[in-house]
């Protein structure tokens, strides 16, 4: 069983059990999280398509932490100028699991 959930402006493919990535949400590490925003279910072939959501499907998560992504060098150059400007970016994400499907 498998579901296309949207989790902060973005669409994940998530399964029970299943640990996912996410951009940073504004929850305790520890507590559990439901998004109502699910926009398909398989339930073992038996697909169920929401336009755009379905309605009472619910994913149940827990957040486990918060962490820092790979950092991303941003390097700005202009030839000739002497001008060279080299700056970094970690992203901020919040690490959880599923823990139930409701369809």
């Amino acid at each position: 069983m498998y579901a296309i959930v949207e989790i902060a402006g973005q669409q994940f493919k998530v399964q029970k059990d299943q640990k996912i990535f996410v951009h940073r949400l504004a929850s305790d590490a520890g507590s559990k999280i439901e998004f109502d925003r699910v926009l398909l279910v398989d339930n073992d072939g038996k697909i169920t398509i929401g336009a755009p959501a379905i309605n009472g499907a619910k994913i149940t998560a827990e957040v486990i932490d918060h962490v820092k992504g790979d950092k991303v060098i941003v390097f700005k150059k202009k030839r000739r100028k002497g001008y060279k400007k080299r700056n970094g970016h970690r992203q901020q994400f919040t690490a959880i699991t599923i823990t139930d499907i409701k369809a």
